[in-house]
């Protein structure tokens, strides 16, 4: 049996500043640093034998806190874009408050939590979970499935996809899944990839 640990990177400049971030390369806040330190010391005690991260910054800035505060910062990390945030498209870098006042809440609500419904020039969740699951089931899974612990540190939307999986939940459910920054979810994986238990930290870090 393995366990895979996912958690969602700490605060960013944009989260902070209420922006639409998807590929936009910024770095977490000294907020966000906290919240990755808490979340590691929460995690000290487990082994990891690998991790995962993003090819953007605030995942790989997350991850580095966690495995230093783990003391586990040698382990083999890989680094894929697969696991991005979901691209926003023309909404990048703008005001979600103001994206809001022009579209419409009900449209901007669509666009955030829809499962098939794309911001203009943008990804949806399901053209998000295109990318990422194939990774995930190829690279991510199979560690787990042969009984080994793996640390995933990545995005909202990206993470959301993997849960979709991991849970079987329907287009219907990912709608009401939000996922906190740097709070733990930790999934024990059977031999043959099936959830057997899944636990979330019961310590809000953000």
């Amino acid at each position: 049996m393995g366990t895979i640990v996912l958690v969602r990177h700490g605060q960013s400049q944009w989260n902070l500043e209420n922006r639409f971030t998807g590929w936009v390369d910024v770095s977490i806040t000294e907020k966000g640093a906290e919240e990755a330190r808490r979340a590691g010391r929460e995690l000290k005690g487990m082994t990891f034998d690998l991790a995962f991260t993003s090819a953007l910054k605030r995942a790989q800035e997350t991850l580095d806190i966690l495995l230093r505060e783990t003391g586990q910062a040698g382990i083999p990390v890989a680094k894929d874009k697969a696991l991005n945030e979901r691209h926003y498209g023309d909404l990048q870098g703008l005001d979600k408050a103001e994206t809001a006042r022009k579209y419409g809440d009900a449209q901007v609500h669509i666009w955030r939590r829809s499962f098939d419904v794309k911001p203009p020039n943008g990804e949806s969740l399901k053209d998000t979970a295109a990318r990422t699951l194939p990774y995930f089931k190829s690279n991510i899974l199979p560690a787990a499935t042969a009984g080994k612990n793996v640390l995933v540190a990545a995005h909202g939307n990206s993470l959301r996809a993997i849960v979709m999986e991991l849970e079987k939940l329907t287009a219907e459910q990912i709608m009401k899944v939000n996922i906190d920054t740097c709070r733990p979810m930790y999934y024990e994986i059977g031999p043959g990839g099936e959830v057997l238990k899944k636990t979330v930290s019961a310590v809000d870090h953000g």
